[in-house]
């Protein structure tokens, strides 16, 4: 029987920030006999029938690595063909002990810009480094594997896109300063001053003191550059309504800092949307009239002029292009065979 044992933080199909994870769970339960997904928690009914999750949830950081550690050493046996540490380096430093004496393959999963002394840790006692691309991985290592994202293209259907007047730029994400919305706001003001008919809709949570300050900061820069209604800087929004988001809007802006490819580029593109994006890993998706400088508010007000001039039915044959890229090399079946991959 091939069980394979996954941790994550949590198994939730309406969390804020890992929903995601669970359409690239049932991929990965697809092709094992049962997937044990151990996390700090789950919603009942994300999973298929042949996965089962175990929760080490405490209060107590001390009681969540004692239960973690207890929970890990159950499901050893029988033996899995592998265990996977989704985005938490620490799974992989404590479960390392467990493993590696058994030869059980430890496959880390991480794509941040972030590096750390416990991501050191964790690179070294795994057996293999998975990230979406080698560059997407802080550090240089040779276990690091790019094996693309896991994009679930069923939950972002290819939709026409209403005609209507103007440009409609969507950005999505926290409000955080690795996110670069400055840039953003100051090339729609130079697209505006070019006589450009564009508005910019911005949605995401801010979850801590920084990216409530910087939120701050980001009207104060909108009153500043007097974009008016035409920048609206709105809260964050339920996972289930991104896909009309996309439909809704003609170009997706994402100004991420290099090293973290952001997952929502790869959803709109499986949503048929267009994207501009500054983050160098984007150069095997998107193509060069598509990407700009990070730091370039006239660079990037140029990339969005250039998108005005297109004809509808170009815009529309660059979104299915960008879908058929994420669907070869970023869907969640490419995903979960490339770790399956990684295990053996």
């Amino acid at each position: 029987m091939r069980k394979l044992v996954f941790i994550t933080q949590q198994v939730d199909p309406a969390h804020h920030a890992l929903a995601a994870t669970v359409p690239m769970l049932q991929a990965l339960a697809g092709h094992v006999d049962e997937l044990v997904v151990l996390a700090d928690g789950s919603a009942e009914g994300a999973l298929p029938p042949n996965a089962r999750v175990r929760l080490f949830r405490d209060r107590r950081k001390l009681g969540r690595g004692v239960r973690f550690e207890a929970a890990l050493a159950r499901e050893l046996s029988p033996r899995p063909v592998g265990v996977v540490a989704h985005m938490c380096p620490i799974y992989a430093v404590l479960g390392a002990p467990l493993l590696r004496p058994l030869g059980i393959p430890l496959v880390l999963w991480f794509t941040h810009w972030r590096a750390s002394p416990t991501l050191r840790a964790a690179a070294a006692v795994s057996s293999a480094v998975a990230s979406v691309d080698r560059r997407s991985f802080p550090l240089e290592s040779r276990k690091v594997c790019g094996i693309g994202h896991g994009i679930d293209l069923a939950e972002f259907p290819c939709r026409e896109r209403p005609a209507g007047e103007g440009l409609r730029l969507l950005a999505l994400g926290r409000y955080s300063p690795a996110k670069g919305l400055e840039v953003v706001l100051r090339a729609l003001r130079r697209s505006l001053d070019r006589g450009l008919d564009v508005k910019l809709t911005v949605h995401g949570p801010t979850l801590s003191e920084l990216e409530r300050r910087h939120h701050r900061d980001l009207l104060a820069l909108r009153d500043e550059l007097r974009l008016g209604e035409r920048a609206e800087l709105a809260g964050p929004v339920d996972r289930s309504l991104v896909p009309a988001l996309f439909a809704a809007n003609d170009l997706l802006v994402n100004n991420m800092r290099s090293g973290a490819p952001d997952k929502v580029v790869y959803e709109a593109g499986a949503g048929c949307v267009p994207v501009l994006a500054s983050n160098p890993v984007f150069d095997t998706l998107l193509p060069d009239e598509l990407r700009f400088p990070r730091d370039d508010p006239a660079e990037l007000a140029a990339r969005i002029a250039a998108f005005a001039e297109r004809p509808a039915g170009d815009r529309a044959a660059l979104g299915r292009t960008l879908r058929a890229t994420v669907a070869r090399e970023h869907s969640v079946e490419s995903w979960a065979k490339g770790i399956l991959e990684l295990t053996r």
